[in-house]
C-alpha cells in the first residue's frame, strides 16, 4: 500500500503559511540584527566591561588596604585609647554612664525571650542601665507574651519598660525615634540597639562603651554579627559567605581609613547626642540605619568597627524571607543615594577624599554597580552574545576579571571555599532581585518603601534537632511549610528557560563552550525558581 503523505493530515495552505511566517521572522531578524541588535549589544558589552573593571579595582583596593590594616594599623583599642571603666570606691557606679538598650520587635514569637534575656543579662550596673522593648506587634497574643516577659524581668529588679505605639508609622525608624522621646531617656548618654534575634554577650557594654569616654568625636561603635544557624542549610551558608566579606573587609576598611561605614542597624552603640545632632531617625528610606550614619558622618562624627566584638544573630533560612530582606537591603541604599548625593557633594564639614569614598566607593560601586554588573553581564549580555556571534566578549572580561573578584570576595569565609562555585551561581540568581530592587530605589518606584520584617525561627530548629536526637516526645517547632504554588518564582524560572535556550544554542553552534556555565546557571535558577534552596543541606 502506498505511503500516506503527511500533507493528508496537514493542509497545504497551513504548511505554506507556517513556512512563510518562519521565513518572514527570519528575514525580520536579519534586517534588524546588523543595524540595531549588534550595535546595542556591543554597547552593552562595553558598559559591562567598564563596570567590571570598576568593581575589580574596588575589590583590589579593599584587598590591599585590609592587608595593610592587619599588618601595620594599630588595633582600635590603641587608636582610640581604650581603658576599662572601673567602679570607684567613693563614687560607686556613678562613673558609669547611663546606657539605654532598645529592642525593636514585630510579632517576634520565636525570639522575643532570647533577645530580652540577653539584654537583661548585660553586666552593667543596674542603676545605670535602661532597657526599652519597642513592640510594634499586630498579633495580640504575641504582644501579651512580650509584655509578660518584660514584667517577669522587672520583678527581678531589672529596669525594663514595655512600649507600644498606636500605629507602625516609620516602621523600625519610627519605633526607635518614639523611644528616644521618653522623659527618662534624657538621663542616658548612649543607646545600644539590638534587633529581636540578636544576643549580646554579658560583657558587650563593658567592651564597647569605653571607646566613647576618651573620644568625644566618636558617634558609633559597631560590633560584628556572628551567625548561630549558618550550618542549617545551603542558603544560610551562602549568606554567611557574603556577609563575612562585608564585616571582615568592607567594614574594617571603612573604619580604619575614613572612620566611616554604614551602620548595620543593630549590634551597635550610638552616642545619643550624635543622633540628635544628625537630625534623629528618619523613615524616608528602608535603610534608616545607613541614613543616620551618613548624616552623622557629614557632621564630622567618627565611627569605629570592632571585628573581635561579636554578637550572635540569625540568618533567614527560607528563600522567601531572604528575597524580601535583599530587596530592602538593595532598594534602600539606592534610594538613599538618590536623596543624599547632592547633599554629600555640597557638604563642607568633611574632606574631599572622604566625599569621593562615600559617593563612589561606598554607594556607587558597592550598592549599585556590584548588583547590576553581576546580573546584566552574566545573566543577560553574555548569553545574548551567544545568539549574536558578531559580538565578541574578551576572555579577560568574561573569565579572568570575574575569577579574581570572586576569589577576593571569598577570603572572608575560608571554611566554605569548597562551595565557591555554587556560591557564584547563587549570587548570580540573587543579582536579579538586587538589580530590580536597585532600579526601584533609584527611580523611587512602587516598592521603594516596602518593609517586610524578616522571619526568624530562633532556637526552634535547634530544639527540634536535639529532641529528635534524644528521641523525646517533647512537642517541638515545625518549620512552616509552603504550598507548591507558593514556592514558585516566575522570574527565576523565566531566566532558567532563557539561559537553557542559550546553552543549547552554544552547545550546537558556539565556539567558547559557555554552555557548561549556562546549564549550571540554569539549574541554579530552576532550584531557586521552585523555592527549594533553603532545604538543601550543605
Amino acid at each position: 500500500m502506498a505511503q500516506i503523505s503527511p500533507k493528508f493530515f496537514l493542509p497545504e495552505s497551513f504548511q505554506v503559511a507556517r513556512d512563510d511566517i518562519a521565513g518572514q521572522l527570519g528575514l525580520i531578524w536579519e534586517l534588524i540584527k546588523a543595524p540595531l541588535i549588534v550595535p546595542l549589544l556591543k554597547v552593552g558589552v562595553y558598559i559591562c566591561l567598564v563596570m567590571s573593571l570598576m568593581l575589580f579595582i574596588e575589590r583590589l583596593y579593599m584587598g590591599v588596604v585590609i592587608i595593610l590594616v592587619k599588618i601595620f594599623w594599630p588595633k582600635p583599642e590603641k587608636r582610640y585609647n581604650w581603658q576599662p571603666i572601673q567602679e570607684d570606691i567613693e563614687l560607686g557606679t556613678s562613673n558609669f554612664p547611663v546606657v539605654l538598650v532598645q529592642i525593636p520587635m514585630f510579632n517576634e514569637r520565636e525570639v522575643y525571650k532570647i533577645s530580652i534575656g540577653a539584654a537583661c543579662g548585660l553586666s552593667w550596673p543596674s542603676d545605670r542601665l535602661v532597657i526599652q522593648v519597642l513592640d510594634d506587634s499586630t498579633d495580640p497574643v504575641v504582644k501579651q507574651m512580650v509584655e509578660l516577659e518584660c514584667q517577669r524581668w522587672a520583678s527581678k529588679g531589672v529596669n525594663i519598660t514595655y512600649q507600644i505605639r498606636e500605629n507602625r508609622t516609620g516602621y523600625k525608624a519610627g519605633a526607635l525615634k518614639e523611644g528616644l522621646k521618653r522623659s527618662y531617656v534624657k538621663h542616658c548618654e548612649y543607646v545600644a540597639i539590638f534587633d529581636a534575634d540578636f544576643r549580646p554577650e554579658p560583657d558587650y557594654l563593658k567592651r564597647a562603651i569605653p571607646y566613647f569616654i576618651q573620644n568625644p568625636d566618636l558617634a558609633l561603635v559597631q560590633a560584628r554579627w556572628r551567625f548561630v544557624n549558618s550550618n542549617e542549610c545551603l542558603l544560610t551558608r551562602m549568606q554567611e559567605m557574603s556577609l563575612d566579606y562585608h564585616f571582615k573587609v568592607e567594614q574594617e576598611v571603612g573604619s580604619a581609613t575614613h572612620a566611616f561605614f554604614g551602620f548595620n542597624g543593630t549590634a551597635g552603640v550610638w552616642r545619643i547626642a550624635a543622633i540628635n545632632e544628625a537630625g534623629g531617625w528618619k523613615d524616608r528610606t528602608t535603610v534608616e540605619d545607613m541614613d543616620l550614619a551618613v548624616r552623622a558622618s557629614l557632621r564630622g562624627w567618627k565611627f569605629v568597627y570592632l571585628g573581635d566584638l561579636q554578637v550572635k544573630s540569625e540568618l533567614p533560612s527560607t528563600f522567601k524571607a531572604f528575597r524580601f530582606q535583599q530587596h530592602r537591603w538593595s532598594c534602600g541604599p539606592a534610594n538613599l543615594f538618590r536623596k543624599m548625593v547632592m547633599e554629600i557633594v555640597r557638604n563642607k564639614n568633611v574632606k574631599f577624599w572622604k566625599k569621593v569614598y562615600v559617593i563612589y566607593s561606598f554607594f556607587f560601586v558597592r550598592k549599585i554597580i556590584a548588583h547590576m554588573v553581576t546580573f546584566c553581564f552574566y545573566c543577560v549580555v553574555l548569553p545574548l552574545t551567544i545568539l549574536v556571534p558578531e559580538v565578541h566578549v574578551p576572555i579577560w572580561g568574561a573569565v579572568y576579571i570575574p575569577s579574581i573578584i570572586t576569589i577576593l570576595n571569598s577570603v572572608g569565609t575560608p571554611r566554605s571555599i569548597h562551595l565557591l562555585f555554587y556560591w557564584i551561581l547563587f549570587e548570580n540568581v540573587m543579582s536579579l532581585h538586587r538589580t530590580k530592587a536597585t532600579l526601584i530605589g533609584l527611580l523611587e518606584a512602587g516598592r521603594a518603601n516596602e518593609w517586610i520584617v524578616t522571619e526568624k525561627l530562633g532556637d526552634a530548629l535547634k530544639n527540634k534537632a536535639e529532641a529528635t536526637k534524644n528521641k523525646t516526645n517533647t512537642k517541638t517547632f515545625k518549620r512552616p511549610r509552603f504550598k507548591f504554588l507558593d514556592r514558585i518564582q516566575t522570574l527565576e524560572l523565566g531566566f532558567a528557560v532563557f539561559l537553557f535556550i542559550c546553552g543549547c544554542y552554544d552547545y550546537v553552534h558556539g565556539k567558547n563552550n559557555y554552555f557548561i556555565y549556562l546549564f549550571l546557571q540554569t539549574l541554579t535558577f530552576t532550584i531557586c525558581g521552585f523555592g527549594y534552596i533553603g532545604t538543601i543541606i550543605p
